[in-house]
């Protein structure tokens, strides 16, 4: 903690040093008026190296603060249509006004470039564009390391990108998936070498970017572009690395560029809890620090398309195969094509108490169990795209995406329940086993025509969802419960013993048409009147069979776990659209009626159970944005929204599968509804680096559907479902962010932030309502400190308190708070080595007897380059301390969950890397990280 105090302190005095004159000017096009968003930079005369840069104002005006120097430099003005100015400015010792440039115009409206002369930022009407050869990364580096030297992009402990505080939902590369939408494989394994910009917008929906609609939502797109140099010619990675108790790690990435056609080959490894799609530089696929989430989930998991490879709770062993292709076969036929294979093993021991709160001074009930589980997986993923322009006014898009799977698990365990005087109530020991296969299909298909008038369109969209689902399910268990039954305290024991077989088939589709046509009213407001249409169709079919001796296999009927399913929900939704669009004005609003048809159909012993209903709904979305000027943003959204029940909670069918638990419709249900708010502001000075980014919101229920739960004298539950009004979640949060460098060329950076929640959940336990209301802050603070490129330096730290109030029940409240720091320290001296450390430490204030509060988690690494650096050979060691746990607590609307699970302890691990880099049929530069990395600017 007095490390990172110090680094703080000493972020906040160089600041107060780095930058001590002032620089401002005024920038107008040919005809006097202000000039918003043009790039105004300066560089050296005798280099071209880039020193600093900005964005004029709404007003034309620009400020740049940096360092006197007497190094001579040129003030260059750059703006999409104009041509390139350029002045010779000499040394500058004091604050200066360079008064008003005047730009002159260019022969080419859409894009004016002197050749070496690109400016670091660019704005494109939407779209903010770096040049990433402005932006210095080492020579290894992915894209995610050139990433996070752009100004304005941050990227927090849970691996949350944001842009100016908009949040990334969507990376891609040449405007195509790169594997996935999500970015994670792109962001790890394309170097950032290969890059020439970084194009960040607003994330439309296709319906929006086939009509070069403003985006109506709040999040960005950021998009890769490949250096033409770069686009021809083979790159890659191969590694493989061995070390102690048998742990291995192994990955490939392989990318073949060729003009408009892009290959990439991907294969991975290993049996360190990976999904193998890490590239890092210092540590591989090796989990923790670095690794932790901004690539992954905190266990190591990714997921590609929707299905999660690799992580998970316990020890995984991976093996993953990817293919991803982009082409354009025709003049306007541009497909891209990805697939996965995966396969998973993961296997775990496990314990958990579990408390639960009873109402009416009844006291708690506290479940323990210790289980061992294994789980495999088995997983085909195929992903593609095509968009086919068919002529100037048509276009049309198709998604079709399949995945087949398979799902075996086993998991034996024994629990106890007792009262909270420790009096035993009931005890169960056994061992379940599942195996399913799981196939869906999905696609949309969408197109888009525009009419004879300027803006008037049609669009007409499909779409298919379909899934099934075979699974069986065994449950060899033996239950015991102790009831006091006589008034002379004697117990009497009932046995509920159970060898099991239930075969469940799920089949789940859904298809939907929607029909827009929009008229343009004037230059700023389009009207479009649409109608939605939307029928689903679930079907569940149970068949439950008792273990006969006789034929030893599972063929007695059991008809107590043999059940029927159908829900058949049919809404058609007629809509209209006003959109206004000004220069610093967006108003989309969407309203609407929805007329639901809900037909449920079950059977059960003999049987049969119909609930129809018919229900008439308002739809309506909302969404509204004010910039301010560039950087400066307020936005808010509205959105009300509506989910009917499922079958298994509006059939009244008791499902007694669990001899723990008996779970039942309600007829009576009605759908939950929902009110959703959202707001955000940002704001970025691209003169100070320096920027925030503030953001609330709420879901507040009109309705909602909540389990009313009966707990019996032997802790049995009987669960059925109730609708209950009132509850909420609302969030509120924020982030401030700073970048300084200094002539010498050394970087700091630093975010701080805070995230809360606040909630009232409700509830029914034996038939008492409940109430919750629970609250938790995160405060986290992150310092990057980067000496030139021989030492980085990365401490942070968080903490998160959480406190939930109680009503009805005995206990008033429950409280915790999580100390997370971690300090990340990089050594790239002497040449051809490279050295990381990565230090976590967490600590958990609140965890029961047995369960260890704290641990630390320190992983290491030293890598040499050799054979002209194309061979990187690595000594890594995982959990030097050997004190790395798998604990946790979670508190919830009525009781307290602590667990813990088996997790990777300490091993040692040799690696070996080489590198693929050949462009244009000649040799790329291999330089080692401790080398130069061969691009400009300030970083």
């Amino acid at each position: 903690m007095r490390i990172l105090i110090t680094l703080l302190l000493l972020a906040c005095t160089t600041i107060g040093y780095s930058q001590n004159i002032t620089l401002t000017g005024t920038v107008t096009d040919p005809d006097n008026l202000p000039l918003e968003s043009a790039t105004v930079y300066l560089s050296s005369v005798k280099d071209s190296t880039l020193v600093e840069y900005t964005i004029t104002d709404s007003k034309g005006n620009w400020v740049i603060k940096t360092r006197a120097t007497t190094k001579e430099l040129y003030l260059k003005v750059s703006f999409v249509g104009f041509t390139n100015y350029q002045k010779k400015v000499g040394a500058i010792t004091a604050d200066t006004d360079f008064g008003t440039v005047k730009m002159a115009e260019g022969t080419d409206l859409k894009e004016v470039v002197i050749e070496g002369e690109v400016p670091p930022i660019r704005i494109k009407q939407d779209t903010l564009e770096f040049d990433a050869a402005s932006f210095k990364v080492r020579p290894d580096a992915n894209v995610q390391s050139l990433l996070k030297q752009l100004p304005g992009v941050d990227i927090d402990d849970t691996g949350k990108i944001t842009v100016n505080g908009k949040e990334v939902n969507q990376i891609l590369v040449n405007g195509k998936p790169f594997f996935d939408k999500d970015g994670k494989i792109a962001l790890q394994n394309l170097p950032a070498e290969v890059i020439k910009k970084v194009q960040v917008t607003d994330t439309k929906t296709k319906r929006e970017e086939l009509a070069k609609q403003r985006a109506s939502g709040d999040n960005s797109t950021i998009n890769f572009t490949i250096d033409e140099d770069k686009n021809k010619g083979i790159f890659g990675k191969v590694m493989g690395g061995y070390g102690t108790d048998d742990r291995y790690e192994s990955n490939a990435i392989v990318n073949y560029f060729k003009g408009k056609q892009k290959i990439s080959l991907l294969a991975a490894s290993n049996n360190i809890n990976s999904s193998g799609f890490s590239n890092d530089e210092i540590f591989d696929s090796m989990g923790g620090g670095r690794n932790m989430s901004v690539w992954s989930g905190g266990d190591g998991s990714t997921y590609i398309n929707g299905v999660r490879v690799g992580g998970g709770s316990g020890i995984t062993t991976t093996n993953a195969v990817g293919l991803n292709y982009a082409d354009e076969w025709l003049k306007d036929l541009t497909p891209a094509l990805n697939y996965f294979y995966t396969s998973t093993n993961s296997k775990n021991d496990s314990r958990s108490r579990n408390e639960t709160f009873l109402p009416d001074n009844a006291g708690s009930l506290i479940n323990e169990s210790v289980s061992r589980s294994e789980n495999i997986k088995f997983s085909n993923n195929i992903g593609t795209e095509f968009q086919y322009k068919i002529d100037s006014t048509s276009t049309l898009f198709f998604d079709p995406k399949f995945i087949r799977s398979n799902s075996k698990s086993t998991r034996s365990s024994t629990q106890t329940t007792t009262d909270d005087e420790g009096t035993l109530l009931n005890e169960a020991n056994g061992q379940t086993l599942a195996d399913s296969d799981n196939s869906n299909f999905a696609s949309s298909i969408n197109y888009f025509r525009t009419l004879s008038k300027k803006g008037r369109s049609v669009n007409v969209e499909l779409t298919n969802s379909n899934t099934k689902d075979d699974a069986a399910n065994i449950n060899n268990t033996v239950t015991r419960f102790y009831e006091d039954t006589n008034d002379d305290g004697t117990i009497e024991t009932r046995e509920d013993i159970r060898n099991q077989l239930q075969k469940r088939q799920q089949v789940n589709d859904s298809y939907a048409l929607d029909l827009l046509y929009t008229e343009p009213i004037s230059d700023s407001i389009d009207v479009s009147i649409g109608t939605f249409y939307n029928r689903d169709n679930s079907i569940e079919n149970n068949k439950g069979f008792d273990y006969d001796g006789a034929t030893n296999d599972y063929t007695a009927v059991n008809d107590l776990i043999t059940s029927y399913y159908q829900s058949k929900t049919s809404k058609l939704n007629p809509y209209a659209i006003i959109h206004l669009k000004k220069k610093k004005i967006d108003i989309n609003g969407n309203i609407g009626t929805a007329l639901y048809n809900f037909d449920n159909y079950g059977e059960y012993l003999g049987e049969q159970y119909r609930v129809n209903k018919n229900f008439v709904l308002p739809t309506a979305r909302v969404g509204f944005r004010y910039r301010f000027d560039r950087g400066k943003t307020f936005y808010s959204g509205y959105s009300f929204n509506v989910n009917m029940p499922s079958a298994r909670q509006i059939l009244p069918i008791s499902d007694v599968s669990s001899a723990l638990s008996t779970i039942s419709g309600n007829a009576d249900l009605k759908p939950a509804k929902n009110h959703s708010i959202n707001l955000s502001y940002n704001n970025y000075d691209w003169a100070t680096r320096s920027g925030y980014y503030l953001y609330g919101g709420a879901t507040i229920n009109e309705t909602q559907i909540v389990n009313y739960t009966i707990v019996d004298s032997v802790a049995k539950r009987n669960t059925t479902y109730r609708n209950i009004n009132g509850g909420y979640n609302a969030r509120l949060g924020g982030n401030f962010s700073k970048s300084i460098k200094t002539e010498k060329g050394n970087t700091y950076r630093y975010t701080l932030g805070i995230r809360s929640n606040y909630s009232l959940d409700k509830g029914f336990t034996n038939a008492t309502l409940y109430t919750a209301k629970a609250f938790s802050v995160t405060p986290n603070v992150n310092f990057n400190y980067d000496l030139g490129e021989l030492l980085s330096i990365n401490p942070s730290y968080s903490y998160t308190f959480n406190d939930t109030r109680y009503t009805n029940f005995d206990r008033a409240g429950a409280t915790n708070f999580v100390h997370k720091a971690t300090l990340l320290i990089t050594n790239y001296w002497p040449k051809h080595f490279v050295v990381g450390n990565d230090f976590n430490y967490t600590y958990n204030s609140q965890l029961s007897a047995g369960y260890k509060k704290d641990f630390f988690l320190w992983n290491t690494s030293v890598g040499y380059n050799f054979l002209a650096d194309k061979m990187l050979f690595k000594v890594k060691v995982y959990d030097l301390l050997n004190q790395n746990l798998g604990t946790g607590r979670t508190i919830t609307p009525n009781g307290i969950n602590d667990y813990q699970n088996t997790v990777l302890k300490r091993y040692l691990m040799f690696s070996l890397t080489y590198k693929i880099n050949q462009f244009g049929g000649k040799k790329g530069n291999n330089e080692s990280p401790g080398g130069r990395s061969g691009r400009r600017g300030p970083g």
